[in-house]
């Protein structure tokens, strides 16, 4: 996709060089403009949703497409900024347009009440990413493995009250460029000793470097066979959020929804019990998820809302604009680890 300028040639007006003017000075004219020729779909409206929702449209995208057939509750608006207190009982989606369109008049902003189980396969394919959120598992493998057959990128997230994940999944080879400082070879005729026929690095002038990236498809990053050699070598540098999330995806395929503070005895006593069948289907010992995730699982929490949606869609950014080293395959962030730990892991 590094030819896509060539191929689109999205035009940056005098008004856009202003208003992008710092990101352009950031990552490059022609980074923009692949931002600028990019049409995103965003499923779910929650307080993650509207992070993200955020972010690629202050990023200068072509166009946003906001899906969510979900209403808009009181408790949601605790979590999520774009939607206002007197839209309650209206679709998530037509509620938060008026708030992300205003961001950012240049960005093609629209809203789609429909369920997302139901869009056909055509649908996805007028986008150059689609990002999911609060979305089944079932619903993530279909459109992921859909997306993976027409070269768009997929990204998945959501939050469990301290908890937060992201998944990326930029195709079998996904080109990108970096900044590096230039190397600076001595000239030949040099005859100031060893030293100074040695390459060095120039600190005030860069390079741009051409790299590629391979990632999996989200199935088989939840299909690990953990019961292998190789897999049990990488057991101990697996964050346990990783098993965690099998539990939470498992939760809401049996009860349709996410644990929720008021049937907290109820639920807490069917995650216990999601733990135990799920780590054994998977082959690993129930020990490595103690009891004590169940106390912070509850919940969306607008803080760690902001943090996953920041990552989330600066990692939108980076792939549309093949601007920078993507992360490979998941994000992790647990909120009750400081200032909040961040881990990472890839099956591949």
């Amino acid at each position: 996709m590094i030819d896509m300028i060539e191929k689109e040639d999205p035009v940056i007006t005098e008004e856009e060089a202003a208003q992008y003017d710092r990101q352009i000075r950031l990552w490059g004219l022609d980074a923009q403009k692949r931002l600028r020729g990019s049409r995103v779909l965003l499923a779910g409206l929650g307080g993650l949703g509207a992070e993200v929702a955020k972010n690629l449209i202050l990023a200068g995208v072509k166009g946003l497409t906001l899906l969510d057939h979900e209403k808009a509750t009181e408790e949601l608006c605790r979590a999520q900024f774009l939607v206002p207190v007197s839209m309650y009982g209206q679709s998530r989606a037509k509620a938060s347009l008026e708030r992300a369109q205003n961001l950012n008049p240049m960005v093609e902003v629209l809203a789609d009440t429909g369920r997302i189980e139901e869009k056909p396969d055509s649908f996805f394919l007028q986008f150059s990413a689609v990002c999911l959120t609060g979305c089944s598992r079932d619903v993530m493998v279909r459109v992921d493995h859909l997306c993976s057959q027409h070269n768009i990128m997929v990204f998945c997230g959501d939050v469990h009250g301290y908890y937060g994940y992201m998944f990326c999944n930029l195709g079998p080879e996904h080109s990108y460029v970096e900044e590096k400082p230039k190397v600076v070879k001595p000239s030949a005729d040099s005859n100031d000793g060893p030293e100074a026929k040695k390459a060095k690095v120039d600190p005030n002038e860069t390079t741009m470097v051409k790299k590629t990236a391979r990632f999996c498809r989200l199935k088989e990053a939840l299909q690990v066979d953990w019961t292998t050699e190789k897999a049990k070598a990488c057991l101990k540098k697996t964050p346990v959020d990783y098993f965690l999330l099998h539990v939470l995806l498992k939760f809401r395929t049996d009860k349709g929804r996410d644990p929720e503070p008021q049937s907290f005895a109820e639920d807490s006593q069917l995650l216990r019990q999601i733990r135990d069948d799920v780590l054994e289907a998977l082959g690993v010992s129930a020990d490595i998820l103690s009891d004590d995730f169940i106390s912070y699982c509850f919940s969306v929490m607008s803080p760690v809302c902001a943090v996953v949606g920041g990552v989330l869609g600066q990692e939108i950014v980076k792939a549309l604009s093949q601007r920078d080293a993507p992360h490979r395959n998941f994000f992790f962030f647990d909120g009750r680890k400081g200032n909040g730990m961040v881990d990472y892991f890839g099956p591949n």
